[in-house]
């Protein structure tokens, strides 16, 4: 009987084993690769996305006002003084929610303010911003979206603190809170204008 049947040693030596060994070792390291990904993803700030443009001068843009406004917004106009500029829409609940603080630092004369209008429509962004208020000095409908793709917006909110000389300093993904402006945002306007 031991001429009729090929040993364990002779398959593993023609290779008759290893396939099998290859289909389950294969999902196995995909599984592995896919929960190391997971795993990365889920430690990873999402408010701390890498921008391109920080340093850089401000995309070149010229917007026209939102409905109701008196000034549009473009790229010139982000020169002379550090500013903010702050992406939002009516859409957006989380731009209602960070919407107060705009209106305070206005109120206080912290630093001005300039609002990019991301796909609105324009009576729905005259209404928000005649309801909640007006923080901006100048406020940019970018109804199709081009300048905020330009600028690396992700979403709604974000902000950019912009230096003296037209150039991104600083990108906040996500609503700004009170400990934002307090620990990144305002110290870093302060420094820029002793620059």
């Amino acid at each position: 009987m031991t001429g009729s049947s090929p040993s364990i040693a002779s398959k593993t030596a023609r290779g008759v084993g290893r396939p099998t060994d290859l289909r389950f070792v294969l999902p196995v390291l995909a599984f592995v690769a896919l929960v190391v990904a997971l795993a990365w993803g889920l430690m990873v700030d999402p408010k701390v996305l890498p921008s391109t443009l920080i340093g850089k001068r401000v995309p070149p843009f010229d917007l026209r006002t939102v409905k109701g406004r008196s000034f549009g917004l473009s790229s010139s106009d982000l020169t002379g003084e550090v500013s903010l500029v702050n992406v939002f829409a009516s859409w957006c609940t989380a731009c209602r929610a960070e919407h107060p603080l705009f209106m305070q630092l206005k109120a206080t004369g912290s630093v001005a303010i300039h609002g990019l209008n991301y796909k609105d429509l324009p009576d729905n962004a005259a209404k928000w911003l005649d309801t909640l208020g007006d923080p901006y000095t100048r406020t940019g409908a970018d109804r199709d979206g081009r300048v905020a793709i330009d600028w690396g917006v992700y979403g709604v909110p974000e902000t950019f603190v912009i230096t003296k000389d037209g150039r991104i300093a600083h990108k906040h993904i996500g609503p700004l809170t009170d400990k934002d402006l307090a620990s990144t945002i305002l110290p870093m306007v302060e420094r820029l204008r002793k620059q």
